[in-house]
């Protein structure tokens, strides 16, 4: 396998300048990765070189994340139907007609909303992590979000804080991993997170999104008729230890597209991480099955 550059690039959507990881041929079939909280396009570091010889890949940074500009929470209106409309129009501007969706944790949202305007153009989700049930929600780790959404106040806001602090981000890579498979996570990856986390604004951009993650919830039923009416080809790749969104979540997917094909991992959250081979090689064989590649 000749193990392709991937190229660190920018694109101006609304004025913002977007950044964006890309690989792959310019003409092969299109996988858009949408990545979580409170990472970045830098979650897809080793996923990306393994699939770039079929697909032309795509990682862009939410706007407020990674490299992507930062417009302080008094200039942009960070909700997720902002960050949904963001990436249509980033996909445009690159010309993208037709992709697979590849989503993690924010991720889910962000492209499920894309769905559900544009269906015409989503061949296939692969869902790491991301959730679209109920039944998903990790009941320990939602009680402070499910607060803080409930009623925003300093005392709802103080432990949602502690969700990006360090020790916060940390506990979201480790968390569900093996002890055997601990020496396998890189602790540059949650310093990176941590690093731009801690940036001037943030407080209020991630505040601000984590306050109106509630409008996913609302969204549940509409995710849910679009998966039973487009009969989308469906892959979830789940970290079965991960304690933010738990396997029932993977699990559910079944009860609206019944061919849906689940995969629990035995890792946490950032699954790529430590599962980042497995996963190229289950997104490779269910592409190549439920998605041909055109010539």
């Amino acid at each position: 396998m000749t193990v392709l550059p991937t190229r660190h690039r920018t694109a101006t959507v609304r004025g913002h300048e977007i950044a964006y990881r890309e690989a792959g041929p310019v003409h092969a079939p299109v996988l858009l990765l949408l990545h979580g909280f409170p990472t970045s396009s830098h979650m897809f570091r080793d996923l990306i070189p393994l699939l770039a010889d079929d697909y032309r890949l795509i990682a862009p940074d939410h706007l407020g994340f990674g490299r992507s500009a930062t417009p302080p929470a008094s200039d942009f209106d960070y909700t997720f139907a902002e960050l949904a409309a963001l990436t249509v129009e980033f996909t445009e501007a690159l010309g993208l007609e037709r992709f697979a969706l590849y989503v993690q944790d924010y991720g889910s949202p962000i492209g499920l909303r894309l769905a559900l305007a544009h269906p015409e153009r989503v061949t296939a989700i692969i869902s790491q992590n991301g959730n679209a049930y109920e039944e998903g929600l990790g009941a320990a780790a939602w009680a402070p979000v499910l607060a803080l959404i409930e009623k925003r106040t300093p005392e709802t806001e103080a432990p949602v804080r502690a969700i990006r602090s360090l020790d916060g981000i940390r506990w979201q890579y480790e968390t569900g991993v093996p002890a055997a498979h601990l020496d396998l996570l890189s602790p540059d990856a949650w310093h990176h997170d941590a690093a731009l986390m801690a940036r001037e604004g943030q407080d209020e951009i991630q505040l601000s999104l984590i306050a109106d993650y509630g409008s996913n919830f609302a969204l549940y039923p509409a995710f849910q008729e679009y998966f039973r009416t487009s009969r989308i080809p469906l892959l979830a790749v789940w970290g079965e230890g991960d304690e933010v969104f738990v396997p029932a979540g993977a699990e559910a997917f079944r009860r609206d597209l019944p061919d849906a094909e689940i995969h629990l991992l035995p890792t946490g959250h950032f699954a790529l991480e430590t599962h980042a081979p497995r996963i190229a090689e289950l997104i490779g064989d269910f592409l190549a099955r439920r998605v041909p590649l055109r010539p």
